[in-house]
């Protein structure tokens, strides 16, 4: 099947990298012939450092490279099974692109979009044929990272989920499904490892450090929520929080943090300015190691994510075993969310969600319904 791929920058070229290497003609189309150039030359690096390790030959690299070709002219995409989107988060843009995408392919190919953030269901809208439309989010990088999220639109048919799932696991990626639903899983369950650490931070409870290596050595993270968003960028991490939170109707469990606003308005970005939570100049700060501390903020961080989890399942957006491998394959937590609330209790997370509630008197703590049903049912949701 031949693959097409909108857009050379480091995501498309990720997913163009994994179709080619599991057999694909990949067509990859960028309008700017710079960016198209440096996809090569990335490529070629890549390819050279897996020959270094030993995880391909020379061979294999000669296959991949030549099973994709770089093109400006839209045109070339024509004759392509699947089609990904891997553009600007512009909804009017991308609309404006499938609209000529779908004059160039044939009836049969399905449509897709990376976008993390965007609604499928509004995105399908541009389209004749809406129901050949889908979501198919990887994550960066994209040959790396196990989790792909197949998210359908309202128009979408079963056959393009189908087909959708089919060809993405022979990529040899672990799917999940999620509802048209702003974040789809795992930016809508990961928002309260970024927003509670900022907000026990804003208390003063702790700094970043000591925030950081309570997740890491008492949680089991394997990046703390500072660490963490200044890898992601700031700025990038800051839009996604900003744009959950506008598209769930101002929720306030997914209100952004003035912190974050703050640094990204410095152009405190993370790792790629130089700065961002800390400096990376400098030597990097110790954390405060006070262990009944570090539970505290942990326990704090974890519960506020399971409840997220229990939303998420309460409300038909993704399956429980689906919601606990988006977060293990995708994020890489330690363990299920769920599985971690049968680890601590279903009612222990209760009585947190409603201690912090009676503290706080604010919606952003109230407890999830089926965790409370779950709780009083003396239910887990794991059967032994």
């Amino acid at each position: 099947m031949k693959i097409a791929v909108i857009g050379a920058g480091t995501m498309g070229s990720g997913i163009a990298q994994l179709a080619a290497t599991h057999g694909h003609e990949v067509v990859l189309y960028d309008y700017s012939t710079e960016v198209l150039e440096s996809s090569k030359v990335k490529l070629e690096k890549i390819l050279s450092r897996l020959i270094e390790k030993e995880r391909i030959d020379q061979t294999e690299k000669e296959r991949i490279s030549s099973n994709i070709s770089r093109t400006n002219s839209l045109s070339d995409i024509a004759g392509s099974g699947l089609l990904i989107e891997a553009i600007i988060e512009d909804l009017k843009i991308k609309k404006t692109v499938f609209k000529e995408i779908e004059t160039i392919v044939d009836e049969h190919c399905i449509i897709a979009s990376n976008t993390s953030s965007l609604s499928i269901t509004s995105l399908a809208s541009a389209l004749d044929k809406p129901e050949r439309f889908i979501g198919i989010h990887f994550f960066n990088p994209a040959p790396l990272m196990k989790l792909v999220e197949i998210i359908p639109a309202v128009q979408t048919d079963q056959s393009t989920v189908d087909k959708s799932f089919e060809i993405i696991e022979a990529w040899n990626k672990s799917c999940v499904k999620a509802k048209d639903t702003p974040g789809f899983i795992v930016n809508k369950v990961a928002r309260p490892f970024y927003s509670e650490a900022l907000r026990i931070y804003e208390e003063g409870v702790a700094d970043f450090a000591t925030i950081d290596w309570a997740m890491k050595e008492i949680a089991g993270f394997k990046m703390g929520p500072f660490q963490l968003m200044d890898f992601i960028g700031n700025d990038v991490n800051y839009a996604v929080t900003e744009s959950v939170f506008k598209s769930f109707y101002y929720d306030p469990r997914y209100k952004p943090a003035f912190t974050q606003k703050r640094l990204s308005e410095a152009g405190y970005l993370g790792r790629k300015s130089g700065r961002g939570y800390y400096d990376y100049s400098a030597d990097l700060p110790e954390a405060d190691k006070d262990q009944a501390l570090g539970i505290h903020i942990a326990q704090r961080i974890i519960i506020m994510l399971i409840n997220e989890a229990a939303d998420t399942l309460q409300f038909g957006i993704a399956s429980k075993e689906d919601i606990d491998l988006a977060m293990t394959k995708g994020v890489n937590y330690p363990k299920g969310l769920f599985k971690w609330a049968d680890d601590i209790g279903v009612a222990n997370c209760v009585k947190h969600m409603d201690n912090l509630y009676d503290l706080y008197r604010e919606d952003r703590y109230r407890c999830s319904a089926l965790l409370r049903l779950m709780a009083r049912n003396n239910e887990q949701f794991y059967n032994d």
